[in-house]
């Protein structure tokens, strides 16, 4: 039962130990004063109910579930004998009455100044003051508790003047069930009254204190209920340049930030009200004024529950800021290019022979070059002069589709190269197409003149071919050339490697290396966990492959699986994870598991009755294991794939398409092959934040999913940014860094027969 008042606390604990009580814990997630901390309303009850139940507790009326309650009745009469039959109908009913005999006016002053009363019954046929004057008498201590009146008769008359009098009701003492009736009906409507005035109490409380912080706090607070504002603090008014509270409140909070950050802020919004936001959690975003310090600012969001609803409290969170000597200021300056602000080519080169020496955490490096098609036309149109000015606005457009590992430099004259981290070349591929596409579609202005133009991209993925960083840059900028030759506005890979004679020797060092790794279980099963957008009721694992060499070091997938492929190896490996992701499952808690196979696999007719062997042979329960793969090797194989995954639906095994969405959110493959996930590629996570275009065709794909009952994943998820905006536009789950790194889950391989391995690589071949 609800605390009725702060009152009673006070009673119990002393005026400062009351106060103190009702101030424990409050505001517990964010940087409040101690003396005006404030829970959520639900949490503040609860702290009064724990109170109030000691109270009861120190006066000895505790209450139990069932609705049995000692409740404390001063009966108001000049016959003690009435006290005892009240008592005893009052107990016959199920209530567990401690009555307190009244028999002067002075006796019931002394009763309600220091006891705790619920109920007074007057025998107006046995007390020497009328209702009024009882009436008047007790409201001076407490105006809620009700009057109910007793006479010898009762008729119509007799109970309207009772109750105009004051009193709740009036009964005739001959009647003992009504008189029961009326006392339960008195005491619920006490309770029920009090705990109203208890809530509103105190959620009036809690919204005083929660104002009474924004306007102490030296931080920039803002309050938003559906993304309007509804209230700001002093410091918000002043880094937002505002004079008055009255030119906000109502207002969208959109449109204080840049619309590039709109999407993102508007999925944190969402997921905080729902719940899903974590409260250190922070969303960089950049607002709409027009000065120098107005880059990014980091907002940090909380829930809170006032009595007209939920609201959102957007608080501007305090960057550190290093001040650093003027001199490595000029130093750092010099480093980079005026008009692009990427690197010059000295520190750029600088900085990706750094980089190639170490291993990507996952995936593999790429080089891109980027040059602008017939720049000569731009000159031309804008003048020489504002031409830096157009290379600057391509440079701004390049960098917000960086990842915050890639490094750029202005390589030579109006060239950009960049050397990415991705999953693959082809990925660098994907990534270069869609700068070509977003630059032919941008609008260049400067001063009153503007401008269109395209670019051309050539990628190259790093490789063992390449003896030096010369002929990586070489390989890369020669995919430029073909590019440009093709008829530019496009991104070109370059591939030549593929059939080089010193491939085909890398090739051969890479068989033997894999099929001693098979023969001697040297591969390792690492875990990707994948989040729930929505909710977190499946533990879920995307797992991946990792190779050990003789010398014990890991070896990426990006180093081995090309060789794999080309020499088809992928069959031999893809049934060592089935294997090994049925183990992982059998000794963890996993709830399901993601195991990729490859083009070998799809188009290899024993794959499935293998399949079927194997997880029977382990009386493995197949709701647990997801095969996904790839969307082109699928479409490129739609016979082979409906065939595999129509027996493996038989086994109760799942089906994903993964890195879907590249070719044109091509739907009738998801009629076709009706696949219970799709994992949104990637490449389309980086630009998402900021590209409005590749948000609508993400929302196209999840709203094309969600009418098929398909659940959608996102891949490759690295920031909170990204994550607030994948949760506004609706899908289902992610993965990638912003979750969890991946991690090796089974060191020990031994529960996995090499000896099937070694027979399968003989089999095949290999």
């Amino acid at each position: 039962m609800i605390l009725e008042s702060a009152q009673a606390a006070s009673r119990i604990f002393g005026p400062n130990r009351a106060s103190f009580a009702l101030k424990l814990d409050l505001g517990h997630g964010f940087d409040l004063p101690t003396a005006t901390r404030a829970p959520p309303v639900s949490k503040l009850l609860a702290r009064l109910t724990k109170y109030g139940n000691l109270r009861n507790t120190a006066v000895a009326r505790e209450r139990d579930l069932n609705g049995r309650h000692s409740i404390s009745i001063a009966v108001l009469t000049e016959s003690q004998d009435d006290v005892e039959t009240i008592n005893s109908t009052l107990r016959d009913a199920g209530h567990a009455a401690h009555c307190q005999w009244i028999a002067t006016p002075n006796r019931l002053a002394d009763l309600l100044a220091t006891e705790y009363v619920e109920l007074l019954i007057l025998n107006c046929d046995s007390y020497n003051d009328s209702i009024q004057q009882v009436i008047k008498q007790k409201d001076r201590y407490n105006p809620e508790v009700p009057v109910i009146a007793l006479q010898e008769t009762a008729d119509e008359n007799s109970i309207q003047a009772a109750m105009q009098a004051g009193a709740c009701d009036l009964i005739s003492m001959s009647l003992k069930t009504r008189f029961q009736s009326v006392v339960t009906r008195e005491l619920r409507a006490l309770r029920v009254e009090r705990a109203l005035n208890s809530t509103l109490q105190s959620a009036t409380e809690y919204k005083r204190q929660l104002k009474d912080h924004m306007e102490s706090s030296s931080s920039s607070i803002a309050l938003a209920q559906e993304g309007i504002f509804t209230d700001v603090n002093d410091a918000w008014m002043a880094r937002f340049k505002v004079d008055n509270k009255d030119e906000l409140i109502g207002m969208p909070l959109m449109d204080t930030f840049d619309a590039e950050s709109q999407a993102a802020l508007k999925g944190a919004l969402i997921a905080t009200i729902e719940g899903k936001w974590q409260p250190d959690e922070k969303l960089i975003v950049k607002t709409q004024l027009d000065t120098a310090d107005n880059d990014e600012v980091h907002l940090e969001f909380r829930k809170f529950d006032l009595d007209d609803g939920p609201c959102v409290q957007i608080r501007i969170a305090p960057q550190l800021k290093i001040a650093e000597e003027p001199t490595k200021l000029v130093h750092k300056a010099l480093q980079r290019d005026p008009t692009m602000l990427f690197f010059h080519r000295a520190q750029f080169i600088e900085r990706i022979n750094r980089h190639l020496r170490k291993k990507p955490a996952q995936g593999t490096h790429c080089l891109v070059y980027i040059k602008p098609d017939n720049f000569t036309a731009v000159l031309d149109k804008v003048g020489i002069l504002n031409s830096e000015e157009i290379l600057a606005q391509l440079a701004e457009e390049v960098r917000k589709r960086l990842h915050p590992r890639d490094v750029a430099g202005r390589f030579e004259g109006t060239s950009i190269m960049v050397l990415l981290e991705r999953g693959s070349a082809h990925d660098a591929q994907v990534w270069g197409k869609q700068v070509c596409e977003h630059i032919a579609q941008y609008t260049f202005e400067v001063e009153d003149k503007s401008t269109h133009m395209t670019c051309t991209v050539g990628a190259c993925g790093v490789n063992e071919v390449f003896s030096g960083l010369e002929e990586f840059i070489a390989a890369t900028v020669s995919a430029y050339k073909l590019g440009k030759e093709a008829g530019g506005n496009t991104s070109y890979l370059d591939e030549s490697a593929d059939e080089d004679t010193k491939q085909r020797k890398f090739d051969a060092i890479w068989v033997k290396h894999l099929k001693a790794a098979l023969m001697d279980d040297r591969f390792r099963l690492a875990q990707l966990p994948i989040a729930g957008l929505r909710s977190d009721s499946v533990k879920m694992y995307d797992l991946l492959v990792r190779m050990i060499d003789e010398q014990g070091k890991s070896v990426l997938p990006s180093e081995f699986l090309p060789a794999a492929e080309r020499n088809n190896m992928m069959k031999n490996i893809d049934r060592w994870m089935l294997q090994s992701a049925v183990r992982f499952c059998n000794e963890g808690s996993a709830d399901r598991v993601f195991v990729r196979l490859s083009r070998q696999s799809i188009t290899d007719a024993t794959t499935a009755s293998w399949m079927e062997q194997q997880l029977d042979a382990e009386g493995f329960d197949c709701s647990r294991l997801v095969v996904q793969i790839p969307e082109r090797d699928a479409a490129k194989h739609i016979k082979q794939t409906r065939a595999l995954i129509k027996h493996a639906r038989k086994l109760g095994i799942g089906f994903a398409l993964e890195h879907y969405g590249l070719d044109q959110e091509r739907f009738q493959i998801l009629d076709i092959l009706k696949p219970d996930y799709i994992k949104i590629d990637g490449e389309m996570m980086h630009t998402l934040m900021t590209d409005s275009q590749m948000q609508k065709s993400v929302s196209r794909i999840v709203k094309a999913a969600q009418e098929r009952k398909i659940k959608t994943i996102a891949e490759r998820v690295e920031n909170a940014n990204a994550m607030a905006v994948l949760f506004q536009l609706g899908l289902d789950f992610m993965q990638g860094h912003y979750v969890h790194e991946p991690e090796v889950v089974l060191e020990d391989t031994d529960g996995v027969a090499s000896n099937t391995l070694a027979d399968l690589a003989a089999a095949s071949g290999n």
